[in-house]
């Protein structure tokens, strides 16, 4: 398999990659949109097209969420993960709707993301049984910011505006970890 891996993590980019490769695989690995076109214009040049991405959502300056539909429309036979430190029921639908395959949370090992690849599409593994209990006000509120972040295309001060909210409370609200259930 050929994959390519965006992520702005370095460190992250290199151990998924050593682990991809000892599996046998091709990777070409990206830290941003510039450099995963010219990564896809190389395999497409070389006549070893792209298979498989894993993307992040959370790039340095920009956003998986956006570079998904490109993707998707420049490698339209291949398949897309989305990996996320920031998970929200909304950003995985959107992701959905904008063609990934899976989304799966960080920390996801080499084993979740192959997986990822070749679970059924019709039973995604992000996918959780419905609970009887709802979920918290806290989770509920955290799953409101991520959604009102994606529409201003992760823009902190857009949504913080939209959101009625001071910039930097916004900013420490975003710098926690996602509350469970």
């Amino acid at each position: 398999m050929n994959y390519l891996l965006i992520d702005d993590d370095p460190t992250f980019t290199q151990v998924l990659c050593r682990a991809l490769e000892r599996r046998g695989n091709r990777v070409q690995c990206a830290t941003d949109s510039t450099a995963a076109h010219h990564c896809i214009a190389t395999a497409t040049a070389c006549q070893q097209p792209i298979e498989r991405v894993v993307l992040d959502l959370k790039l340095a300056d920009e956003s998986g969420l956006a570079l998904l539909p490109e993707l998707a429309a420049q490698l339209p036979g291949a398949e897309i993960v989305l990996l996320t430190g920031y998970s929200s029921i909304s950003t995985a639908v959107e992701a959905i709707k904008h063609g990934a395959r899976d989304y799966l949370c960080k920390p996801a090992g080499v084993d979740e993301i192959v997986a990822a690849f070749s679970t059924p599409t019709s039973q995604p593994s992000a996918a959780a049984p419905i609970s009887a209990t709802p979920p918290s006000v806290e989770r509920l509120e955290w799953e409101h910011i991520q959604r009102v972040l994606a529409e201003h295309e992760g823009n902190i001060s857009a949504t913080a505006r939209a959101l009625g909210m001071h910039r930097r409370t916004l900013q420490r609200k975003l710098g926690k970890r996602p509350v469970r259930r």
